[in-house]
């Protein structure tokens, strides 16, 4: 058996360009995984292994690998930072007890950093933080402490300070040890002295060691108390107290650094090991009903000795098969074992069992608790499911995924095309929870839906590279809602009369509408039994079904309220069947007199621009019907935060790269529905309708 204490799972994540994957990858040089160290700007970083990675110098999906730093083995996943694919994040931190934020020296804490926190409090991991890219233009390292505190309400525990700053930063002292670590020129990692801190420096090192005394013995009231007395206290004491108080989130140990210039990850190795949680320190997962999702009180406590429990956390399909990247949190899993999917109810095998490194992997033939392990050749099983020990079936909490926004239809261009189509899409749905597919009945394409146009740009690039698919693809289709304004009440009668027995069902009933984002909700205040409860479930199922097609355009229904009151029935002639249908009557009488609307759904966009292109900027966001609502200046340029139509949305990044002379960037995600102008309305409508008409001839 292996010792848990020495287990680290930790993510790297921050905002898009903050320097991820360089850090991973001076990790995993230093750890000795690796022996070349790959460039992100080459296109040869070893997490960034999609085509499409390379070449966009983004990473795409989460990579994880496995690496040893002081005896203690490190399971990394570095994950994207790029809004369309948050998801990713989100899974990655659902399985991981810490993570490391990293954040640009030069940027500061920036939307998608600030998404990736909020994830990371939800999932309630332990971080540290790491300034990187000190080397940067304009660089400074104190103003992102600041924003840490104010954007984030987070409290930075500064750990190390910068010696020197942009091309001059050679170094950073360790405020604990009070030592400066000073690298040469030779831009190896392992190329540093230990010496004393710089006199110019010697101050404020020794104000930031007071305040981290003082922060760190808040955790231990004795050492408290022997501290205000006068008597400081050891290393070894402050550690724990370092490491109690980021267990808790009180704090987050704050590192400074250029990964790319190979300064300051050691420090931040070691920090791992020292603060960050082990698998076995951390809450341990709540176990739910399969039946309602609620908690039972049950948690799977990470042992060895408990039943196997493990979640799948992702699919990934390569040439080998789909791999289910799978965190054990109890238990052990052997090769040749056969566990349970407790949310089909199937018992699969386990053939082969890899640890992972990118995309190459390693056989092994155990794993257990607390490990991050692929499976092969699981059949059935899908992001979020649970795995289990069949003697001890049971759930741990699932994962929740936001709904897509914007839609493409695409179409083959050829009949070998449609075959592989199908396949492809199918691997590449199980892989992203946030890609979904549907085929539109009356037309017969293929509709792809996802989080923003870099998203679905993406899953094309996969299907006509990966998977040599040809397509033709139509126009982003905006993913619009209907409502109702005006409350109306209302009777129905459905009523058939042919030889034998009828139907009857007749029902009394109030639309109101519903509060914002409450969806559909269905209440029956009927006394007196004028419609017999049996028939209840009936006529929600009647309204509930209709709610896909609202009575303006066709949209799906949101934010309506249904009251039944009253009604009648028929001893022999009223059935379950004729009141659904009754139901579905009611909506189509009802729905056009409530005042219906057309919703639309509303982007929390967030847009960095140079000083002087700010007005231009305001300008278009206001013309793409925009409200904004907050400036804030940096050092390096103004962020715009406004929320946007998301039909106004489309090509925005092309516009804003000519107005800001290709200094601009912006990220946006899904903020909520909105009722449209009545103009816009109209035309969407009129558009729809077309559209309709277009596909039944």
């Amino acid at each position: 058996m292996t010792d848990l204490s020495k287990y680290r799972n930790i993510g790297i994540f921050a905002h898009v360009d903050a320097g991820k994957t360089t850090t991973t990858e001076r990790i995993l040089k230093l750890t000795g995984r690796i022996h070349k160290l790959g460039e992100v700007h080459d296109g040869a970083a070893t997490t960034d292994f999609m085509d499409q990675e390379a070449e966009r110098g983004i990473t795409i999906q989460s990579a994880a690998t496995t690496c040893f730093w002081d005896d203690h083995r490190l399971n990394i996943i570095d994950t994207p930072g790029h809004v369309d694919f948050t998801v990713e994040v989100y899974r990655s931190l659902k399985v991981l007890d810490g993570g490391v934020g990293v954040f640009c020296g030069s940027g500061g804490v920036e939307p998608q950093s600030e998404t990736n926190w909020r994830y990371a409090n939800d999932s309630e991991v332990a971080r540290l933080i790491f300034v990187n890219k000190l080397d940067r233009m304009g660089a400074d390292f104190y103003r992102v402490v600041g924003q840490v505190k104010k954007v984030l309400a987070a409290n930075p525990l500064v750990m190390t300070l910068p010696i020197g700053i942009e091309d001059d930063f050679v170094g950073v002292v360790d405020v604990l040890e009070q030592k400066a670590y000073v690298w040469d020129d030779s831009g190896l990692p392992e190329n540093y002295e230990v010496q004393d801190i710089p006199e110019d420096m010697k101050e404020l090192a020794d104000k930031y060691r007071t305040d981290l005394i003082e922060t760190a013995v808040e955790q231990d009231d004795d050492l408290m108390m022997s501290y205000m007395e006068g008597e400081e206290p050891t290393i070894e004491q402050l550690k724990a107290c370092i490491r109690k108080g980021t267990r808790d989130l009180a704090f987050f140990p704050t590192y400074c650094g250029s990964a790319f210039k190979n300064k300051g990850i050691q420090l931040v190795l070691n920090a791992v090991n020292d603060y960050l949680p082990a698998p076995t320190e951390v809450d341990a997962q709540d176990l739910t009903d399969p039946e309602t999702g609620e908690a039972t009180g049950e948690v799977a406590t990470v042992s060895a000795e408990e039943p196997l429990r493990a979640l799948a956390f992702k699919i990934m399909d390569d040439r080998f098969g789909a791999l289910t990247f799978t965190r054990i949190y109890s238990g052990v899993l052997n090769k040749g074992d056969t566990i349970l999917n407790s949310f089909t109810g199937k018992t699969e095998r386990v053939g082969r069992m890899v640890e992972m490194h990118a995309n190459e992997r390693t056989e092994i033939d155990r794993a257990q608790a607390g490990d991050i392990v692929a499976l092969v050749g699981l059949k059935n099983v899908q992001t979020g499911h649970t795995l289990c020990d069949p003697k001890h079936p049971c759930t741990l909490e699932p994962m929740i995924f936001p709904d897509p926004v914007i839609s493409i239809a695409v179409a083959p261009k050829d009949k070998s095309s449609t075959e592989k189509m199908g396949i492809a899409i199918g691997k590449m749905v199980a892989e992203d929870p946030s890609f979904v597919v549907e085929t539109d009945e009356d037309s017969g394409e293929t509709i792809l839906k996802g989080m923003g146009e870099l998203h679905l740009d993406i899953k094309v690039d996969i299907l006509k590279r990966t998977y040599g698919v040809e397509l033709e693809v139509g126009q982003p289709q905006v993913a619009y809602r209907e409502t109702i304004t005006t409350p109306v009440e209302d009777s129905y009668t459905h009523k058939k009369q042919t030889g034998g027995s009828g139907q009857f069902g007749k029902i009394d009933y109030r639309i109101t509408p519903g509060e914002q984002n409450t969806g559909f909700e269905f209440s029956s205040t009927v006394v007196g039994g004028n419609v017999p409860k049996e028939f209840f479930p009936a006529i929600e199922k009647g309204f509930a079904g209709m709610m896909e097609e609202g009575p303006l355009a066709g949209f799906p229904v949101l934010d309506v309220a249904i009251e039944l009151y009253d009604g009648a029935y028929h001893a022999v002639d009223s059935s379950a069947v004729a009141f659904e249908l009754a139901a579905r009557g009611a909506f189509r009488q009802s729905m056009p007199k409530a005042g219906p609307q057309i919703l639309e759904p509303v982007m929390k966009v967030d847009v960095y621009s140079p000083e002087d292109h700010v007005g231009d900027v305001i300008g278009d966001l206001n013309r793409r019907r925009g409200m904004i609502k907050d400036q804030e200046p940096s050092s390096t340029g103004v962020r715009v935060k406004a929320d946007v139509p998301l039909a106004e949305m489309f090509g925005y990044i092309g516009h804003l790269r000519t107005m800001t002379s290709g200094r601009g960037q912006f990220s946006m995600e899904f903020s909520h529905y909105a009722p449209c102008p009545q103009n816009v309305a109209e035309e969407v409508i009129e558009k729809e309708k077309e559209r309709r008409a277009a596909k039944n001839k």
